[in-house]
């Protein structure tokens, strides 16, 4: 469903935008910045499958790239820095698995707070200045991380593949993708069948963290310039992939090919919007009413699947 979704929507842009639906510039354009909210997705439908939510990735993406650019700009090694960011982030995020898990508070709440603790703490520790990396385009990481391959195709777009292949052999194939279903889907008899819920939990919240920090230290080198605004614009994208996507968020059932389809629908919908002649405060708007349709049309779904099943 999702990808004919997909397909129409092009073709509606096509109609309003032909000058720029019908070039094939914007879908090299497309490449290059969705899939910094693709990673965010791609961790989140873990997230939500395993039956909780994170809300704390903007602040996980901020703090995790100050952590990388300051690391960067104060040894001048670019693997001390990713590796500064990287284990920040899965600190971060297990944290949120502790308090998820050990301390019992609603994941929603946990997050929520979690996200504002990281921007703050990344807008006191930097007193809310910009750190420009201009450097960075000369060195190595920037030629594997965010550069355009043959001068056009952009690396970012090959991680996020990448990666979305990983994550769906693991949540189909591999033990802990069953760990987490299962847990989403009903807790306490995984627990019964022995699987360990509070570690999968930590793990699926320190994951998410880590997929945050990195997509923080993509979109950083792409800017090459750490911004103390960054990570709020792509949480409401990010979720909203992720349920246009089919993942069920009460739990239990996740799909990557649906969020990786669900991300490029979001991306592309705001270029669209602005190509089509329409004001750029639109945007938000039509975001928040495809959110609330995916999520309205997620439960009609489902409802729909419990009577056929009876």
């Amino acid at each position: 469903m999702g990808i004919g979704v997909y397909v129409v929507m092009i073709g509606v842009f096509m109609i309003l935008a032909p000058r720029a639906f019908l070039a094939p510039m914007i879908y090299l354009a497309f490449l290059a910045t969705v899939p910094f909210a693709l990673i965010l997705a791609l961790g989140l439908t873990l997230v939500i499958t395993s039956g909780e939510i994170d809300l704390s990735f903007p602040g996980v993406m901020c703090l995790s790239g100050y952590v990388f650019s300051l690391t960067l700009v104060s040894t001048g090694s670019s693997i001390i820095a990713i590796l500064a960011g990287l284990i920040s982030g899965i600190i971060l995020g297990a944290i949120n698995g502790v308090m998820v898990t050990r301390f019992k508070i609603p994941s929603m709440i946990a997050t929520l707070g979690a996200s504002f603790l990281w921007m703050g703490a990344a807008l006191v520790f930097s007193r809310a200045k910009t750190i420009s990396l201009a450097f960075v385009r000369e060195l190595p990481v920037w030629e594997i991380f965010v550069s355009r391959i043959g001068g056009v195709f952009p690396a970012q777009a090959l991680w996020a593949l990448g990666i979305a292949i990983l994550l769906g052999w693991v949540l189909t194939k591999h033990r802990f993708g069953e760990a987490i279903m299962f847990a989403g889907d009903n807790r306490e008899a995984a627990r019964m069948l022995g699987v360990n819920t509070n570690r999968v939990m930590i793990q699926v919240f320190g994951l998410m963290g880590l997929l945050s920090a990195f997509s923080g230290m993509l979109v950083t080198l792409d800017l090459a310039t750490w911004w103390p605004i960054l990570g709020p614009g792509y949480l409401l994208p990010v979720i909203a992939a992720v349920f246009l996507g089919g993942t069920q968020m009460v739990g239990g059932e996740g799909t990557i090919v649906g969020t990786v389809v669900g991300a490029f629908i979001m991306g592309s919908m705001t270029a669209g919007i602005v190509a089509a002649g329409a004001d750029a405060y639109w945007i938000q708007f039509v975001q928040g009413a495809v959110l609330l349709g995916a999520v309205l049309l997620n439960r009609y779904l489902r409802q729909r699947a419990a009577r056929a099943a009876l």
